[in-house]
């Protein structure tokens, strides 16, 4: 079978874990040449090992997606190591700090918007140098939350900053697009991650406005069970593959209808 992404390059933020080193381990398997860039070197170490015991090529770059230095030198690690960028998959990201409005301290705010937002914009921006000779795909991570629903007290800062890759992604396709460089969003629903590692504890203040809601059999309608880091990632593959040479500024729900109630 023809691999979708034979000598391809693939950047893959937040790849030491969950959807992001899922779609690492697949892009690598389908030909591609991967870069991982993470804050945490250990599970990122990890990934890196798994690529290479499977016969593949990958480069780990420790960087803090949210700072313009260190992804100016993740992409020069990038281009000296590999010499030419095809595909991103800008999917790092935290849930933050979970608690009332009134109760969010501005550095809370601040963090997970940055850390989710500004990082997206920033993985972008100086990429657009790279790919803008031969085009290529940017895959974002943004959540049904903010999207697509809105019942999850405690959220606003992380909804806030899911609605805004949302816009960020639409208005860069259409930029982009005279460069052929395609711009999607995947916005998953309750999936078997790590993310819980990066969230805040709730506190009891969340009680005051939290509205009950409650389903019976669940909240996935489609399989009664959050999805697979793997499902993710085929939907990723698709979007970073020529498969999807058409597609661009389009936002795809992988949450097995759970938006939908």
């Amino acid at each position: 079978m023809t691999q979708k992404m034979k000598d391809k390059v693939a950047l893959v933020t937040g790849g030491g874990s969950g959807i992001g080193k899922s779609s690492a381990l697949l892009l690598a398997k389908e030909g591609a040449k991967v870069v991982l860039a993470d804050v945490n070197m250990q599970e990122a170490e990890k990934t890196k090992n798994e690529i290479e015991s499977a016969g593949g090529e990958v480069l780990v770059v420790e960087a803090d997606v949210s700072n313009p230095d260190h992804m100016r030198k993740c992409y020069s690690s990038l281009i000296n190591r590999f010499g030419r960028l095809d595909a991103i998959f800008a999917n790092a990201g935290i849930n933050g700090t979970i608690t009332p409005i009134e109760d969010m301290e501005a550095d809370e705010w601040d963090q997970t918007i940055s850390t989710n937002l500004k990082s997206t914009f920033l993985t972008l921006k100086y990429a657009i140098p790279h790919m803008k000779e031969n085009g290529g795909s940017v895959i974002i991570t943004s959540s049904i939350n903010g999207t697509r629903i809105f019942k999850n007290f405690g959220f606003s800062a992380y909804s806030s900053s899911k609605a805004g890759q949302m816009a960020f992604g639409k208005m860069a396709a259409l930029e982009l697009a005279k460069y052929h460089i395609r711009v999607n969003i995947i916005c998953p629903g309750a999936i078997e991650t790590n993310i819980g590692e990066n969230t805040f504890p709730e506190d009891d203040a969340l009680k005051k406005v939290k509205v009950p809601v409650e389903y019976p059999e669940g909240n996935q309608p489609l399989e009664h069970r959050p999805g697979k880091p793997e499902e993710a990632a085929e939907l990723v593959l698709f979007l970073a593959s020529d498969a999807s040479r058409h597609i661009t500024g389009t936002e795809l729900f992988i949450d097995g209808a759970e938006s939908l109630l």
